[in-house]
């Protein structure tokens, strides 16, 4: 008779041996997907397929399980990139577009290890504490300074600032990939990212004014309660995070009763729906009106980068409070909003395929959907400083990114 295999038909369940790597990969794939505030330990348990009880022998509770998943994620980017670090002067490429194109790759190939759990670190990390949000910052910081590295011998005008503006822009198009879920085989995302990665290198800085525009006049003192509600819901779920305001601070700050919202809005997830809802079909619209007016494509598709790049301006908290509270709207409008960001994608990616005629069409949606990382990213790096400079300086990455090079403009002087 054939021996059984211990932990088979001995009456003793064995544990795996990888338990908690399996723990921890639920775990961020789940907080990812749902936020941080829509999952539960018993959640994460059920995706692994072990008792809340189980889980708790391994971890003291959710928060622990979240912070190890965002800096497991951010270990994994040090360590992918910590191949420079081990240079020696015998060993360092000659040309250092070889390391910065090995830098790409090893990043693509992370953030396309962790696709489904990426966005972890770049939306949600805003709930580490303390000490923990100082290693993540040190992790990215780590990060950036190897890409820096290259750059230097490739750029050695630039200073501190400019070389972490184009780290940063760098950093994002290789992380937009865990932003969306466009297909593509891995083969043809590694060499493309590559590429704009390396046609980076060549980025110009502008030289305007970084003093920000003269403020707008005031809104008109008798805004309807509509779009009282719409401005200022976005301004508090911004400044506070969406868990943390009321309806009542809404309310204070439209300056009407809380039950008077609810004759516009069921509640405060609609309200952030609506507010995606009105802005998608603003920019439909005005999209439409620039591809009916404009014969040439890349005229075209400049003037959308302008238009793109002037609503993230103005309307900094639109783009920042989608990709962190998103998941607090309900399964359908999440839905309807990913179909019209997808729209968007495509309008865009249509023009760009005429203007990028080496590219498929699904290449052009990952150039776009990394057009687009960067100028959330760069926003967020300038503060959103809504200042000339600001803006071109976007602008001009968007180009490159989208164009392979700079469009014909005209270069205002300095003020």
């Amino acid at each position: 008779m054939a021996s059984t295999p211990p932990g088979r038909g001995d009456g003793v369940r064995r544990r795996p041996k990888d338990r908690k790597a399996q723990i921890a990969r639920a775990s961020a794939e789940a907080f990812s997907l749902l936020g941080y505030h829509g999952v539960s330990m018993d959640a994460i348990a059920a995706r692994v397929g072990i008792s809340a009880a189980a889980l708790y022998r391994h971890y003291t509770g959710k928060y622990e399980l979240f912070r190890d998943a965002v800096l497991a994620l951010g270990q994994q980017l040090v360590d992918a990139t910590a191949f420079v670090d081990e240079f020696t002067p015998e060993s360092t490429p000659d040309d250092p577009r070889e390391t910065l194109d090995h830098l790409a790759t090893a990043l693509c190939d992370t953030a396309l290890a962790n696709r489904d759990s990426g966005g972890l670190y770049r939306w949600e990390a805003r709930y580490l504490r303390g000490d923990d949000q100082a290693t993540l910052d040190s992790q990215i910081r780590t990060v950036h300074r190897r890409f820096q590295q290259p750059l230097r011998a490739l750029r050695p005008e630039l200073d501190s600032r400019q070389r972490w503006t184009l780290s940063t822009a760098m950093i994002s198009v290789l992380g937009s990939i865990v932003d969306h879920r466009a297909k593509l085989p891995a083969g043809q995302i590694r060499p493309l990212l590559a590429e704009l990665v390396v046609t980076l290198v060549h980025a110009e800085f502008p030289t305007l004014s970084e003093a920000p525009d003269p403020p707008v006049s005031a809104a008109p003192a008798r805004r309807s309660k509509y779009e009282a509600l719409l401005v200022e819901s976005m301004r508090l779920f911004n400044q506070k995070g969406y868990r943390d305001t009321s309806m009542e601070d809404i309310a204070t700050a439209v300056g009407m009763p809380a039950s008077g919202i609810y004759r516009y809005f069921s509640g405060k997830s609609d309200i952030l729906a609506g507010v995606f809802r009105r802005s998608a079909d603003r920019w439909s619209a005005e999209m439409s009106a620039i591809l009916d007016s404009t014969a040439d494509r890349e005229e075209a598709l400049t003037r959308l980068i302008d238009g793109h790049v002037a609503r993230s301006f103005s309307e900094p908290e639109l783009d920042y409070v989608y990709y962190t509270e998103r998941l607090n709207m309900s399964a359908a409008d999440q839905q309807i909003l990913r179909n019209l960001q997808r729209s968007t994608v495509e309008t865009w990616a249509d023009l760009v395929v005429t203007l990028r005629p080496e590219w498929t069409a699904g290449q052009a949606r990952f150039a776009v959907y990394a057009a687009m990382a960067v100028t959330i990213d760069l926003g967020r790096l300038v503060r959103y400083r809504n200042s000339p400079y600001s803006r071109a300086l976007v602008a001009g990455m968007m180009d490159l990114t989208l164009l392979g090079r700079y469009r014909l403009r005209t270069v205002l002087p300095a003020k």
